[in-house]
């Protein structure tokens, strides 16, 4: 048995064979691909970064994981555990500051120090019971070993080669046999990503500019592989995001009716695949087609 088989096999997740063949296209035979986007905290991996806030009146700090972040992010401020306490926006100093790039001096640089994203996903992995892993991470093994073309659309404000770069660990440690094969990076709170996206560094939502993220990646899909019978699916940890998601993909599946579009829902560990219809030309509702998972379903 090969190491990389070794070292991927854990408990909770589908198992892939190094030697298995490569599964083609669901829709393959009509010219059409499958097209993976994925969320990346809490959804493919959790990593330790921290988001850091601040009491509103002694502006002592606290840092929340992941986790307790998407938790407890609408009562920061406004109630519970948490009201007396606020977020800061500031880039380099506030909140979020872990999960933005941050100026690093050059001597500090050839001693090896790296962005956090990168830091803190080489710690992660490291972790012998591959808890770490997430919901989708099963899924996101499968598109990357099948050459997928694949999005990530995180609300993480790093560069996109600081993601990239990231992703090598993965590679690195053996638990991806190659690089995904991208069709976009898109960390939405990048300032370049986020004026790419809506023109300019207006202040928009999260939710939001996954949308126009979600819609990019779709044209940019189409300009490359032409207008068949594709199939696209995010998976995303967030309620909220999830709702954004599910209207972005509507609309397209609106105006691309022979297109099939899948959202999956992650949030707190589950794994809930939905297939969207169009949207009614009177009225509007979410409608959809709940399935379950199983690999050839994701293809």
């Amino acid at each position: 048995m090969p190491i990389w088989e070794k070292n991927y096999k854990f408990k909770g997740q589908l198992e892939f064979d190094i030697d298995k063949p490569f599964e083609k296209d669901r829709n393959h035979q009509q010219g059409g691909r499958s097209f993976y986007f994925f969320d990346f905290d809490e959804n493919i991996a959790f990593l330790n970064t921290s988001t850091v806030i601040f009491h509103k009146k002694t502006n002592q700090t606290k840092n929340l994981t992941g986790k307790e972040f998407s938790i407890f992010q609408k009562d920061i401020g406004v109630k519970g555990l948490y009201k007396d306490y606020k977020i800061e926006p500031n880039d380099e100093t506030g909140s979020f500051r872990n999960y933005r790039d941050q100026k690093i001096p050059k001597f500090l640089e050839l001693l090896g120090k790296k962005q956090s994203f990168i830091s803190d996903l080489a710690l992660t992995i490291k972790s012998a019971d591959r808890a770490w892993q997430g919901p989708s991470w099963s899924c996101f093994y499968h598109a990357v070993y099948n050459k997928r073309p694949i999005a990530l659309i995180t609300a993480r404000g790093h560069s996109p080669e600081t993601i990239r770069e990231g992703i090598k660990q993965l590679v690195k440690h053996n638990l991806l046999p190659y690089e995904p094969n991208y069709l976009g990076i898109y960390p939405v709170n990048h300032p370049e990503t986020k004026a790419a996206l809506i023109g300019d560094e207006t202040t928009k939502d999260v939710s939001f500019l996954k949308k126009l993220a979600i819609k990019d990646a779709y044209n940019k899909a189409i300009e490359i592989y032409g207008d068949k019978p594709h199939r696209f699916g995010m998976s995303d940890d967030c309620r909220f995001n999830i709702e954004t998601i599910t209207e972005a993909m509507q609309e397209l599946k609106t105006e691309n009716p022979k297109v099939s579009f899948f959202v999956i829902e992650t949030s707190g560990g589950k794994y809930i695949k939905k297939e969207l219809s169009p949207l009614s030309p009177t009225v509007a509702p979410v409608k959809t087609k709940q399935l379950e998972f199983t690999e050839t379903s994701t293809s």
